[in-house]
Formats: C-alpha cells, sequence, structure tokens
C-alpha cells in the first residue's frame, strides 16, 4: 500500500514546478537537517554522555549544528 514509481515520480514533477530545479536541494538538505534534530531532540541523556565521552578528533564528536550554522550564513544560501 505503499507509494509505487509512478506516485513518486509525480510528487517530484510537482515539486520541481512549484519550487524550480536550484530550490530544490535547499529544501532537501533542510529537510534532512530538521530531521537530525528532530531525533537529536527525543534521544536520550545517555547518548549526550556518551558523545560527550569521545574523543575530540572524532566525526562523532563534531557538531553538525555548527555546521548547519555555518551553512546557513554562507552567501550561496542568500538567492
Amino acid at each position: 500500500m505503499g507509494l509505487k514509481l509512478p506516485e513518486i515520480l509525480l510528487i517530484f514533477a510537482a515539486l520541481l514546478l512549484l519550487f524550480g530545479g536550484s530550490r530544490l536541494p535547499q529544501l532537501g538538505s533542510s529537510l534532512g537537517s530538521a530531521l537530525r534534530n528532530f531525533k537529536r531532540g527525543f534521544s536520550s541523556d545517555d547518548d549526550k554522555d556518551d558523545a560527550s565521552d569521545k574523543k575530540p578528533g572524532t566525526l562523532s564528536a563534531s557538531s553538525s549544528v555548527d555546521k548547519d550554522v555555518a551553512a546557513a550564513k554562507s552567501p550561496s544560501h542568500n538567492a
């Protein structure tokens, strides 16, 4: 009962007509960021303690929120 290929193509075509080709990657990026932040909000306190125990040079210790803020300030997003 899920979405099949014709329905997905129809939805993608409608989004392409509404927002244009240059805006779709930005919408996808912001949607992915919102989902990551939403999931992070529901994570337990134990996950936060584990992340703080990581070494500062590892990928898991880097904050994606800082990257999202830096990307939002870049001139390429000011269209």
